[in-house]
């Protein structure tokens, strides 16, 4: 099917031009796959703040305790290479939302796709920042540049999207054995989170990021297109309409996520260790690859959820979406708490925990960034990150800032 800008428009704007809408009004769905989604971004990012010793595939300690390798097994199954697809749809879906309300206030495409470019620069930014002061694995950026190249497939036909992001599964499939290849040859280098000098880390995290946010702005371009296509659809804004597609999605998308990812949840684990340089090559690029179902299967999760929850959510509900609309501020929150926790410079724990302990450290951030996120939705206010984001991409050329979402 065709998408015309005029066909982008598949909700009426809340009011006239000028007017904001309440958070009560966003959809519940993505508010809840984005608040479930930092749990697992915190789990993803905890142990690469740990040092002192070897790591495998996907930076899990060689050297821990049995329960440190099911924990690491259990990650690797399901939770690595599956969080950066599932955020990466939902930044397409957003970015679908946040160009149709302005499109039906009145805007024209080649406005609408100056603010979305004009937002891009300023996530490139936030990225900056937050990886010259924090953390070298910042995504902010990553998502910034990918809106920023193909902010005009908002507007692409369903065809071209479909086709672009099947055909780049098998060029991300290529670039996953990059990595791996490299990790076998030379080993894993020493990451910046281990650097006892809190100038020399800034440094090093800045020339590991400049790196390495490309290199991920490559692997998530299919699920990014594809949250564009569910965005067209109201996959997540109507799930109840969805229903059969959804479970559908989730059902057979965990499925090919625990297949695609069980060889290298075995040799980073250690429980497989007759393995050959081909072979672990290609389980890392299998297990990248399939993570993108896993990503497609969480978010489609949450939809269903939001669908059984929407009559009378419960305040576990409340507060996860309350987490996902300060999603930006969240995941800013986890990182300053990593840097408190695992930092040689302040407390040191990532020189003394393992990656169980480091799991159950990010659990709690993220645990009390939700409880964080509802206070403030008790006393009205939003995120900071998601007002300084929207008052930097609204100022320019005086934008009327109609319905914003929070970050994507």
């Amino acid at each position: 099917m065709g998408c015309q800008v005029s066909k982008l428009v598949n909700e009426p704007a809340a009011g006239p031009l000028g007017t904001a809408v309440s958070l009560p009004a966003r959809s519940l769905a993505s508010d809840l796959a984005r608040g479930a989604m930092l749990l697992l971004i915190a789990l993803a990012h905890a142990h690469m703040y740990l040092y002192g010793h070897p790591t495998g595939f996907r930076g899990y300690d060689l050297t821990g305790d049995p329960i440190d390798r099911v924990v690491a097994a259990l990650q690797v199954l399901m939770v690595d290479a599956r969080a950066l697809p599932m955020f990466a749809a939902l930044f397409g879906y957003g970015l679908v939302q946040l160009a149709n309300r302005q499109l039906a206030a009145g805007a024209g495409w080649p406005d609408v796709r100056r603010l979305l470019r004009r937002r891009s620069r300023w996530l490139i930014a936030f990225g900056f920042a937050h990886a010259l002061l924090l953390f070298f694995g910042d995504i902010l950026a990553t998502y910034g540049l990918l809106a920023l190249i193909l902010a005009g497939m908002v507007r692409a036909r369903d065809r071209v999207l479909l086709w672009v992001a099947g055909l780049w599964i098998l060029v991300f499939a290529a670039i996953a054995m990059v990595p791996a290849w490299a990790l076998i040859a030379e080993g894993s280098p020493p990451l910046p989170t281990s650097v006892e000098s809190p100038i020399e880390a800034v440094g090093q995290r800045l020339a590991v990021w400049a790196g390495l946010g490309p290199m991920l702005a490559l692997d998530i371009v299919t699920p990014f297109l594809l949250g564009i296509w569910a965005a067209r659809r109201r996959l997540l804004d109507e799930p109840g309409r969805h229903r059969v597609l959804l479970a559908r999605v989730a059902t057979a998308g965990i499925a090919i996520t625990i297949l695609g990812g069980t060889p290298l949840a075995l040799i980073d684990s250690r429980l497989w260790t007759d393995w050959t340089t081909g072979t672990a090559v290609l389980a890392y690029a299998v297990h990248s690859v399939t993570g993108i179902a896993g990503g497609l299967a969480y978010a489609a999760l949450a939809g269903l959820v939001a669908h059984r929850v929407a009559d009378a959510p419960g305040r576990v509900t409340t507060a996860l979406a309350a987490c996902g609309q300060r999603s930006l501020t969240c995941y800013l929150l986890q990182s300053v708490a990593f840097v408190a926790l695992f930092a040689p410079f302040t407390l040191g724990l990532g020189g003394r925990l393992g990656d169980a302990g480091a799991s159950a450290l990010a659990i709690g951030t993220w645990l009390t960034t939700v409880l964080l996120a509802e206070q403030m939705r008790r006393v009205g206010w939003r995120g900071p990150a998601e007002q300084l984001l929207r008052r930097l991409t609204y100022t320019a050329r005086r934008t009327t800032p109609l319905r914003e979402p929070s970050i994507r």
